[in-house]
């Protein structure tokens, strides 16, 4: 098996002026593309792994063979982790979610205003470049952030494991054209964009 790079869902401009266009296809055709062609050199190294998923591979790197640890961290954490980021925005996105998901949101945080002020707060506050995240774990959901690229799939190798459903790319790549060094702005923005059908049906599978 090799991973291609997903296509898009919607136009390199369709995010502006939340996310501007030149970003948008710097960072789905540069950065996400090398993420993806540096993933299959490294597991081309050995057949046997053609059969696994993203999911299989980053749920237990430390199985793997050891020249290949490190790169499948780095970039199949890159290629999964943006393969998610693209499906939940929009340019249609935005507002709150509803349904279970907003009761979960609720039950979990006390509101979505506070919900949203903690998820900013991981966010911002994650040093250097990395994620902020949404996951569930055993049904239950929390805020968690990673360095780099790492995602919450990486057992043995991050802190909090569980599923992701909603993550947010800070690094720098990800908004230095428009927004330069003020990532809360960008952050701010971000919510704007939000899919949250996507979140929500991430969501139900995940339980």
């Amino acid at each position: 098996m090799s991973f291609n790079l997903p296509d898009l869902p919607y136009p390199y401009d369709a995010l502006e002026p939340y996310i501007d266009v030149a970003t948008m296809f710097i960072h789905h055709t540069k950065h996400h593309a090398g993420y993806t062609n540096k993933l299959n050199d490294s597991i081309s190294k050995y057949p046997d792994l053609g059969d696994k998923t993203i999911e299989e591979l980053l749920g237990d790197i430390t199985s793997l063979p050891s020249d290949i640890q490190t790169s499948v961290r780095n970039n199949g954490g890159g290629y999964y982790n943006h393969s998610l980021f693209w499906k939940i925005m929009s340019p249609n996105g935005g507002g709150e979610p509803s349904g279970d998901l907003m009761e979960a949101i609720t039950s979990t945080f006390g509101s979505f205003v506070e919900f949203r002020k903690q998820f900013s707060h991981a966010a911002n506050s994650r040093f250097g470049s990395g994620w902020a995240w949404l996951i569930v774990v055993d049904g239950n959901l929390k805020i968690t952030s990673t360095p780099n690229q790492d995602n919450p799939l990486m057992k043995g190798l991050v802190d909090d494991v569980g599923i992701p459903i909603l993550g947010l790319d800070v690094w720098e790549h990800a908004y230095y054209l428009r927004y330069q060094n003020r990532r809360p702005a960008y952050v701010e923005n971000w919510w704007n964009v939000v899919n949250w059908d996507e979140v929500a049906k991430r969501f139900k599978d995940a339980l």
